[in-house]
């Protein structure tokens, strides 16, 4: 069953969403969808409050590690803590309160090479049971390509069912951005998720371009409801208008 996993991104030391693919180290900042008014612990303890487990804390760039620890702290052991993070620090963000670490960039070279020692060293420190291996992508002929340095550059990975055989036994879970269709409300990349959800064999969250529930529900179809999901932008609770973030946390207790 699909499952709703909340987020909070972080920029700048706010709570933001933020067109994926406008992030750049250069030239004008990126396209801000909404700014919150309210901390990122406000927001920690909404989703701590409805027991919405899963979700994860995602840094964009410098600035972000008090407002990353105020939402952990609020909610000590309930969210994933992502950006930036890598062997060396990954310990103390599980001491700050994350679940698990997420880890992209870290895992790659200057020119997009993976480095599966680092993998095995970072595994070797934490444990496999508390690392998400984010695999966020973009399209590229033929498929899926994975983008690291918030999403900027490609690597030599691909997103296919290999490439998933060969990093599982690394890892408790994936998170795969579509970085393509990442915070424009124009719908997911069915696509992919049909793919994730073929291969289905540990858990995996999607996120990019849901706008309505109808999207949900394409996600759990395409998925086969092995691939859950994560909403930004389209969410009332980050001024959106196309989903109710009650309407989500009621969906998440379909099981229970």
């Amino acid at each position: 069953m699909t499952r709703f996993r909340p987020c909070i991104d972080l920029h700048q030391g706010m709570v933001k969403q933020i067109v994926g693919g406008s992030l750049r180290d250069d030239g004008p900042g990126p396209t801000e969808n909404f700014v919150s008014e309210h901390s990122s612990g406000w927001f920690a303890e909404r989703f701590r409050d409805d027991k919405l487990t899963g979700g994860h804390v995602i840094k964009l760039g410098p600035g972000n590690d008090q407002a990353a620890r105020e939402a952990l702290a609020a909610w000590p052991g309930g969210l994933q803590i992502g950006g930036g993070i890598n062997e060396h620090n990954a310990a103390e963000w599980l001491d700050a309160g994350a679940s698990h670490v997420i880890v992209t960039s870290a895992l790659f070279d200057a020119d997009g090479k993976f480095l599966e020692e680092t993998l095995r060293a970072l595994v070797a420190k934490i444990g496999k049971d508390k690392l998400v291996i984010d695999l966020s992508c973009r399209a590229t002929p033929g498929g899926w390509t994975v983008a690291m340095d918030r999403w900027q550059k490609l690597t030599e990975l691909t997103v296919d069912h290999a490439t998933l055989d060969r990093l599982a036994p690394f890892c408790d879970e994936f998170l795969i951005h579509a970085a393509d269709v990442e915070g424009l409300c124009r719908g997911i990349d069915a696509d992919l998720v049909a793919h994730l959800g073929n291969w289905g064999k540990i858990a995996i969250t999607y996120a990019g371009g849901a706008a309505t529930m109808a999207d949900l529900l394409l996600v759990e179809q395409a998925g086969l409801g092995r691939v859950d999901v994560t909403v930004g932008s389209a969410l009332d609770l980050f001024g959106g208008k196309g989903l109710v973030y009650k309407d989500l946390a009621t969906w998440n207790q379909r099981d229970q």
